[in-house]
């Protein structure tokens, strides 16, 4: 997919930019042309000659180069590629992208072209989730610009959390995904999975038996038509796919969160097992096994994410996908909940011990729109996903 693809990498000041040596060799690799672009804080951790070396090509640096800007050079270099890449993607360049600020060539070539544009952000926890950088990257996202990344990790500052870079295979999918010809090129696309935990103490919590399995693979097959997808994922048993915005939490209450900070999106497919209730009264220490006898656990509701989104007004997703997990009376429970929540479709599967599909390959499913109720055949998780995200498309696309 990438072989003869130009592409037109911006490297940002960070520790981070050492990453885009290894992302040239690995595009080369593959046969894409990589023409870059170093910003000033950019050269201060990697060279213009170990990227002109490993691109084959000139690295850009200067607005005001006068042989290039003789034939308006930076409107050719932003408008000659297929896609424009900006990895690392700092604060300070999404914040210049999100104000539509040109006063160098990364950010005039940003404000000039007319392709589609991939940020891979990295910097410091706390600058990632500070409130402006969350506001640019909203706007940004409403811009169509397409992200990959951030990954939680350990920082070259000692600290942990998201903002550290997304790592080159995971780069390179984005990538190969933004440059597909897929029916969802252009398209957000939220996708939630796997269990949430409630905590009883620092050791203990409530949860369930979902492995993620589903809703890992509704994501990697949206992404396989060209979304952008951001995946928020509960501790889930599989890992999450490559080329997806991947933000992970533990409680319902941080995946509320983080379905809200990533709005907005052309459709959201919550197919996450959430759980219904949590401690309200959860222990700060390890509760003790006593002589008291068994303690009391006051439960309180959690949010409900679906009916939250569903019924947002302002800001709601065009298309709203929720899923039902039912053991008993599957397409009647699963209807109901589909007018009670207020979303547009209900993806119901009996998951009774029998069937083997709770932490199963396969499943077996039945669509619920406003037209009525559709059986799937029983098939495997990987089909179910390739043939909802097919469907997604014919509506958004």
């Amino acid at each position: 997919m990438l072989a003869g693809r130009h592409i037109l990498l911006i490297v940002g000041g960070g520790i981070a930019a050492f990453k885009s040596l290894d992302l040239v060799r690995r595009l080369r690799d593959q046969g894409a042309h990589v023409t870059p672009v170093l910003t000033k804080a950019g050269a201060e951790f990697v060279t213009p000659l170990s990227l002109s070396a490993l691109a084959a090509s000139k690295v850009y640096q200067d607005l005001f180069d006068l042989t290039d800007e003789a034939e308006m050079g930076h409107i050719e270099l932003s408008r000659a590629a297929d896609l424009v890449v900006v990895a690392p993607a700092t604060a300070d360049l999404m914040a210049k992208m999100a104000a539509g600020l040109a006063n160098d060539l990364a950010s005039t070539l940003l404000l000039a072209t007319d392709k589609r544009v991939l940020i891979v952000p990295a910097m410091n926890v706390r600058m990632w989730n500070h409130p402006a950088t969350q506001r640019n990257l909203a706007i940004l996202r409403g811009d169509g610009v397409l992200v990959a990344g951030p990954d939680d990790g350990v920082m070259a500052c000692g600290e942990f959390g998201p903002g550290r870079m997304a790592e080159v295979p995971q780069i390179i999918a984005a990538i190969s995904a933004a440059l597909a010809d897929g029916p969802l090129q252009g398209k957000h696309i939220l996708v939630t999975s796997g269990p949430t935990h409630e905590p009883i103490d620092p050791v203990r919590y409530i949860a369930n038996r979902s492995s993620g399995a589903q809703g890992t693979a509704i994501a990697r097959a949206l992404a396989g038509l060209g979304a952008d997808v951001t995946f928020v994922t509960g501790p889930a048993d599989v890992p999450p796919p490559e080329g997806v915005h991947v933000v992970r939490v533990q409680t319902a209450a941080q995946m509320l969160a983080a379905v809200q900070a990533a709005r907005p999106a052309d459709a959201a497919v919550f197919a996450a097992a959430v759980a219904d209730w949590r401690v309200a009264n959860a222990g700060q220490s390890k509760i003790k096994k006593d002589a008291a006898g068994l303690p009391h656990l006051a439960f309180a509701e959690n949010p409900d994410i679906l009916a939250t989104v569903s019924q947002m007004g302002a800001g709601r997703p065009p298309l709203v996908v929720g899923f039902a997990a039912e053991t008993d009376d599957v397409i009647a429970n699963a209807t109901a909940k589909r007018l009670r929540k207020g979303c547009d479709w209900i993806v119901a599967n009996d998951v009774s011990p029998a069937t083997g599909i709770m932490g199963g390959t396969e499943n077996a499913v039945t669509l619920i729109t406003d037209q009525g109720a559709e059986s799937w055949p029983r098939m495997t998780k990987d089909a179910v996903a390739a043939q909802l995200a097919q469907r997604i498309a014919q509506v958004i696309a």
